[in-house]
């Protein structure tokens, strides 16, 4: 479940959402910041109110900082003096919430501690979330009250800048929960994906197999890590900011990963076993943009756009790289 929302102008609705981010450091402030440029008034809160004064004092610096390096819009250092504050503690920041955000060390212990606590001071309907990107939300949902309310929000860092958010609802967690979290998601201008409570969710599942690939790459002397990333940024990793993998398995035709399956099978046949819902849509002759029919069924009549936008996209890509020049890290 895939909603796209466009970054929208504050609205008085979401002004008047009141929301509290627990742990203030450079993930649970940067997520203040995209909820308190939504127009949400957010608190801060940390191990004590001097650490989120220390933080929400640095979170303005960042934005005049931002604003000047076009980052952010002109204006929002006021706004997030408007609608930021630093709380004295847990219990001040989630008072009055309708949404509390944890976003503490990933440590199981501190998470039940905090959660504890966010639980017994907080309102019994507020929607409680969980920044965390590794543990079980099952699991995490243990120390609190009404666990219906609970579940995984999982920004990406720099979460000002990375506009997904991973939302993991447990097998408790009621439907307006999640409901209520992704409007709150969009409101700030991010787009969310829903997935099960299993581990590593689905991004670190997807990126840590990207990884766990390419080391073995490097350990085995088949490429260096240097030609390894260079092969991801400019081959199918130029792809990923427009197309997910099943949109360029369709255009690349999924009898041709079919195939390809086959060939990766003569050396790892246990590694590279073909999927059976691949093959299973293959069988059924659904290969794909060029039948109409595959993993996202595109119209075969929407080729012709789909060739032309992913064309006109790869060249914008291109002029936006060399525009930035490269990254600083040789």
């Amino acid at each position: 479940m895939i909603e796209t929302a466009s970054t929208p102008a504050p609205d008085h609705a979401n002004s008047t959402r009141n929301i509290a981010v627990v742990g203030s450091g450079y993930m649970g402030g940067g997520i203040a910041q995209v909820l308190a440029l939504g127009g949400a008034r957010v608190a801060l809160a940390d191990v004590s109110a001097e650490v989120a004064q220390s933080n929400y004092d640095r979170l303005l610096v960042e934005s005049d900082q931002f604003v000047a390096d076009g980052l952010f819009p002109a204006g929002s250092t006021e706004i997030l003096k408007q609608n930021l504050w630093a709380a004295k503690d847990i219990e001040e920041a989630v008072a009055d919430a309708d949404f509390i955000e944890e976003a503490v060390p990933e440590v199981l212990a501190i998470k039940h501690q905090t959660l504890a606590r966010i639980s017994a001071a907080a309102r019994p309907d507020a929607v409680i979330g969980s920044n965390t990107s590794t543990i079980s939300i099952a699991e995490l949902s243990e120390p609190v009250a009404n666990p219906e309310r609970f579940l995984g929000v999982h920004f990406s860092n720099p979460s000002p800048f990375i506009p997904g958010v991973e939302v993991i609802p447990h097998a408790g967690t009621s439907a307006s929960t999640i409901g209520a979290v992704r409007d709150l998601v969009h409101a700030a201008g991010k787009q969310t994906a829903v997935v099960k409570d299993v581990t590593g969710f689905v991004l670190n599942r997807l990126q840590y197999a990207l990884f766990h690939e390419a080391a073995q790459l490097v350990e085995q002397g088949i490429a260096t890590a240097d030609d390894v990333d260079t092969l991801v940024r400019t081959t199918f990793g130029f792809r990923l900011p427009f197309f997910g993998p099943f949109a360029i398995a369709d255009m690349a035709g999924l009898d041709v990963y079919n195939f390809c399956y086959k060939s990766l099978q003569t050396e790892f046949p246990e590694r590279f076993a073909t999927p059976k819902i691949l093959s299973d849509l293959v069988a059924a002759g659904k290969l794909g943009t060029k039948t109409g029919a595959g993993f996202l069924n595109v119209p075969a009549e929407r080729t012709p756009e789909l060739i032309a936008y992913r064309n006109k996209a790869y060249v914008a890509m291109q002029k936006l790289i060399d525009d930035l020049g490269p990254a600083p890290i040789g």
